[in-house]
């Protein structure tokens, strides 16, 4: 990653985690923005958009230079990222997936928690394993999925607007159909992303490569 880019990352997240967790700081079910229908989905689905907002914020820190280079402080942001943030957001985002009713956000949604919680975990084994090129590559995958709660704020009205050329939605019907777009954003979110940073992992691995070779010593078939 360029250097500005964590900050980049650290400044959309706080704004995007303040605005999901706004409406629910004050435990108020009548202010959920999803129709919950009882305490028990309320308090899953507040746990759930709390934890995701530590993630979400906690996340970027940990791609910061000055940050990684205390090992100290990485480790326990990085701890905290995974078993206050991740851990309990994808827990709780299987069941509030479930309970939406619909089939797209049910397989989209469950199969990216499920894989959230997959790349996490392959990124602690190969920190404790010490192999921290691997923990690194893992870590960015799970935060491409962390992600996908702004990057499907992005989509859904780009969707949306891509639709008015053709005739199907008008400009004044975009806030009613946004409900719908709302899955199909959600899946493509976590696609897109996903896809996005195994590029860039790609990409700097073929550098890294590169850079490997330009510093080997030519070898020309002479003895020596």
């Amino acid at each position: 990653m360029q250097k500005r880019t964590p900050w980049l990352l650290l400044a959309i997240a706080v704004v995007v985690g303040l605005v999901l967790a706004y409406p629910y700081l004050a435990l108020d079910i009548h202010k959920s923005r999803i129709d919950v229908g009882g305490a028990l989905r309320y308090g899953v689905l507040v746990a759930h958009i709390f934890t995701a907002t530590v993630a979400l914020i906690l996340g970027p820190l940990q791609f910061i230079p000055k940050v990684r280079a205390r090992r100290r402080i990485h480790r326990t942001i990085g701890r905290c990222y995974l078993a206050v943030g991740v851990l309990p957001s994808a827990l709780t985002a299987i069941p509030v997936a479930l309970w939406s009713g619909r089939l797209l956000t049910q397989i989209s949604l469950t199969t990216a928690a499920v894989l959230w919680l997959i790349t996490g975990g392959l990124g602690y084994r190969a920190a404790r394993q010490g192999n921290f090129a691997a923990h690194r590559n893992w870590m960015m995958r799970s935060y491409a999925l962390t992600f996908l709660a702004v990057t499907a704020r992005i989509l859904v009205p780009l969707l949306l607007l891509a639709q008015i050329p053709f005739g199907r939605v008008t400009a004044g019907e975009i806030g009613a159909q946004a409900p719908a777009m709302i899955p199909v954003g959600q899946t493509l979110a976590w696609i897109i992303n996903l896809a996005v940073i195994e590029a860039v992992i790609r990409t700097r691995r073929r550098t890294s490569v590169a850079g490997q070779m330009a510093g080997a010593p030519i070898r020309d078939g002479s003895p020596s």
